[in-house]
């Protein structure tokens, strides 16, 4: 796939799955405005491209989880070849979120799902972004959503598709 690393498309990395195309990964890492040393949960590390830009983009520490042992392992051997330190990637399901880890600075949801998991919500520090793509009737379309205390602010960030969060 080195022939179509730089087009603005998604690609296939394995497992049914693919990795986002780079506006996509760009409205992500915009939307998140990560602080300096920000704690971050990556949920769906695919190849672990996205967990690699988050560190780049001041993530002291990112939390990845992928529910395919298959894609973990590449995840893990891609960040290592690399060398990207401060990742770590975990085989769990995505939707439970890392509570033992928690609270996270930032949340990436990388599959869409018709609401946010519950947990995920309750492991986002006060002040930290969760950026999700959601399924709405007949769409999807990409969301950040900022905790505020005990309420949210809500952004559309546009129209996206993603593979289903399984």
């Amino acid at each position: 796939m080195r022939r179509s690393a730089y087009e603005d498309r998604a690609l296939p990395i394995g497992c049914g799955q693919t990795c986002s195309q780079p506006w996509v990964l760009a409205a992500i890492l915009e939307a998140l405005d990560l602080a300096p040393g920000a704690r971050v949960l990556d949920v769906g590390a695919g190849s672990g491209y996205l967990a690699a830009l988050l560190r780049a983009a001041g993530a002291a520490r990112v939390d990845a989880l992928e529910v395919s042992p298959q894609l973990a392992c590449r995840a893990r051997r891609n960040l290592n070849r690399a060398g990207v330190t401060g990742v770590v990637v975990w085989l769990r399901d995505g939707r439970r979120g890392l509570a033992e880890r928690a609270p996270f600075d930032a949340i990436v949801v990388s599959a869409a799902a018709s609401a946010v998991p519950p947990a995920l919500t309750e492991q986002l520090a006060v002040g930290g972004r969760l950026v999700c793509p959601l399924t709405e009737p007949g769409e999807e379309r990409l969301w950040c959503l900022e905790r505020r205390s005990e309420d949210w602010q809500r952004r559309d960030l546009g129209p996206c598709r993603f593979v289903p969060l399984v």
